[in-house]
């Protein structure tokens, strides 16, 4: 019966994740529908609705080199991917951890999917103030970011309790 109940909860972390791929993916179509690469429309002074490709990692790291790239990141993310499933399955029960899991894992596989439909990953949020200038980003992005503040927050959590 404990099987069956931490297969029910791997389910819905999974179900949560797919969620997030699939708000990531409309969010991406939305805009390479409607925009050509380098379109920007204003929404407020200090919030932009871009159209950006990505063929790095983070803040376009290695965005520039010869196109290894694509194919290392796409690997590196379906193996993470499915440490992370791994993870939800041993650590169903624990709801911090997993939801943080659940971010990154959605987020890692919606950006993944851009890299075999693109080469690129679709970047659309621009964040600026005076002369300041945030690099764009993605739903994938925000819900990898949201997983990793949670997984600090978890960790800062179990070292508290262990007092």
């Amino acid at each position: 019966m404990a099987r069956l109940h931490s297969g029910m909860r791997l389910l819905h972390w999974l179900a949560l994740a797919l969620l997030i791929v699939l708000v990531d993916q409309f969010t991406k179509l939305l805009i390479v529908g409607s925009m050509q690469l380098g379109d920007s429309r204003m929404v407020t002074e200090f919030f932009n609705i871009v159209r950006a490709h990505n063929s790095g990692a983070a803040f376009s790291f290695l965005a520039d080199a010869s196109g290894w790239q694509r194919w290392f990141f796409t690997g590196l993310g379906g193996v993470a991917a499915v440490v992370m499933v791994w993870l939800l399955h041993r650590h169903a029960g624990e709801k911090l951890f997993c939801f943080a899991i659940t971010c990154v894992l959605g987020g890692a596989v919606g950006n993944v999917i851009d890299r075999l439909l693109y080469g690129y990953v679709v970047d659309f949020l621009d964040f600026h103030w005076v002369a300041l200038h945030f690099p764009a980003f993605n739903a994938a992005d925000s819900a990898i970011t949201l997983g990793a503040a949670c997984l600090i927050l978890d960790e800062l959590l179990r070292v508290r309790r262990s007092r």
